[in-house]
């Protein structure tokens, strides 16, 4: 089963670059399961129902994952409760709405889990990620051994932590939220696919996203500024691996940067 996990989206850009490349990106490499991160689809802050909406009517995306910025529209509170497809880091309180992971059933009768976690290093304190992890991950083998996790983590140091730990007990550990991609694809010893982060699926010409002039005036005089998603040429970003859907074992993973004017 081939696998095709595309880095956070960033505003209009990022939803742009999806329309114009993932179909044919799709096709030419035969990919089975789309999955994304969407909290900053929406105006480059949060997600609302008509971007979901939008998103999945591509017909190319199977789940949507989200983390820190997934409260910043509100109506994010009532459409994650409508839309299964787009999940929450699972360490959030029992409380909070939504759902932490959903299994799937492919077109070929398959199924294949994704699971949503937040790291805790510079972010919200949320429940513990490893605990969370070992929690969610023996319901979700009940149903499969194909897991894909989307940890979304700002400190290397805890990504890579959380890779070993789950080496051998998920098919993979995508790393998001930093909006930059690293090139440390690899696989695990134990058969998990990992990378620190996927990349951005936004704006090129641009600060992890936002007006690149804006962030810089930022640092210059240390006043609030209101950022504002960049404009221009965007990238698609993500990373492609392959699952064997008996033993859950990933291999041949590879990154993937395809620009658009």
């Amino acid at each position: 089963m081939k696998v095709l996990f595309i880095g956070d989206i960033v505003g209009k850009p990022g939803r742009n670059a999806l329309k114009q490349g993932a179909l044919k990106l799709i096709d030419k490499l035969k990919i089975d399961f789309v999955v994304a991160n969407a909290e900053n689809a929406a105006g480059g802050f949060g997600i609302t129902k008509t971007v979901g909406e939008e998103l999945f009517s591509m017909g190319v995306i199977n789940v949507l994952t989200s983390g820190n910025h997934i409260w910043d529209k509100k109506e994010a509170i009532t459409y994650i409760e409508e839309e299964n497809r787009l999940l929450r880091p699972a360490n959030y309180p029992e409380e909070v709405p939504g759902r932490g992971s959903i299994v799937v059933t492919t077109p070929g009768g398959g199924k294949i889990a994704v699971l949503n976690i937040s790291g805790r290093v510079y972010m919200n304190q949320l429940d513990c990620p490893f605990k969370t992890a070992k929690r969610e991950i023996p319901r979700l083998k009940e149903h499969t051994n194909a897991i894909i996790v989307d940890f979304h983590a700002e400190a290397t140091s805890e990504k890579s932590a959380f890779g070993w730990f789950l080496d051998g007990e998920v098919s993979a550990v995508i790393g998001t939220h930093t909006h930059v991609q690293t090139a440390d694809e690899t696989i695990l010893p134990k058969g998990t696919a990992f990378i620190t982060d996927a990349g951005m699926t936004g704006p090129v010409n641009s600060v992890i996203g936002v007006n690149k002039d804006l962030v810089i005036k930022r640092f210059l005089t240390n006043i609030p500024i209101r950022f504002e998603t960049a404009k221009g040429a965007s990238v698609l970003s993500g990373v492609v691996f392959e699952i064997d859907p008996q033993s859950g074992k990933a291999d041949n993973i590879q990154r993937l940067q395809i620009k658009f004017s």
